[in-house]
Formats: structure tokens, sequence, C-alpha cells
């Protein structure tokens, strides 16, 4: 007995340790990305401005193509070329937009949304049967009931109006 007690003790303290180490290392990484992310979103620099004020202005820019450019560049009468034009300025905005601080921390928010998501346990088929038909249950009582209040404040307000 006191054999299977000591065994049984060292696997606990084992995966006390194991976990503990898991944890304090999942601790560790997200406080740093957390970190990391917040301090390179609060950087600024000059060069964070002058990206910024040009994606304004090619973002500005891209709005007015489509009016302005076909009265001074003859080949912009032709819709595919205004299209192209229109999202070459949207994509070469976006480009400075991500070589900011600003942008870098994004990258870094998305990634880490990446991680998140792989950690989700997604329902099975038959829980998402069974919640859908919980909602449309829960949907069909409170479409009811808001139906009777506006039944009774029409009557209510029909006593006044006459």
């Amino acid at each position: 007995m006191s054999n299977d007690q000591d065994n049984l003790e060292k696997k606990l303290s084992d995966a006390k340790a194991v976990a503990g180490g898991m944890l304090s290392k999942d601790k560790h990484v997200s406080a740093d990305n957390e970190t990391t992310a917040v301090e390179v979103a609060k950087t600024g620099s000059i060069k964070d401005l002058i990206l910024w004020l040009v994606a304004a202005a090619v973002l500005i820019g891209a709005t007015l193509v489509n009016q302005y450019l076909p009265g001074y560049w003859q080949p912009a009468n032709d819709v595919w070329v205004r299209i192209g034009i229109i999202v070459a300025l949207v994509v070469f905005a976006l480009v400075c937009l991500a070589l900011t601080n600003q942008g870098s921390a994004f990258k870094i928010l998305l990634k880490d949304a990446a991680v998140e998501l792989r950690r989700v346990t997604w329902p099975d088929k038959e829980e998402t049967f069974q919640y859908t038909w919980q909602v449309i249950v829960v949907i069909a009582i409170v479409g009811c009931f808001i139906w009777l209040l506006d039944n009774f404040f029409n009557w209510f307000v029909g006593i006044f109006i006459g």
C-alpha cells in the first residue's frame, strides 16, 4: 500500500511540476507578446508620422481618381484602368501602414489571434444542432412577447387617441 501511495505521490508531483512549467512558460510568452505589441504600438517616430500622412493622402487620392483623373489622362477613360489605379493606391496605402510601428503591432496581434484560435474547442455536430434549436425557441418566445407588448401599447395608445 505504501509503495502504491509513493508512486501516486511521485506521479502527482511530476504532473504538478510539468503543469507548473507549462503554465509559467505560457504566461511568460503571452505576457511578453502583449507587452511587446503594446510597446511597439505606443512607440512613434517621424517615419511613422510620414507614412501615416502618405497613406492618408494616397487614400484620399484613390477616392478622387474616378472623378478627376479621366479629365487629365486619356487612358483613364477606361473603367478598368481606373479600377486598377484605385486598387494599386489602396494596396500602396496598406503597405505604408504596415511599415509603421502600429502596423507591426497589428501583425503581432494577428499572430497571437491565430495562436488563440488553435486553442478553441469547437462544438461538434450534435452540440451545434442542440444550440441552434435552443436559439430558435428563445427567439420565438421573445418574438411573441414583443408582439404582445406591441399589441398592448397599440391598444393603450388607441384609447387616448380615439
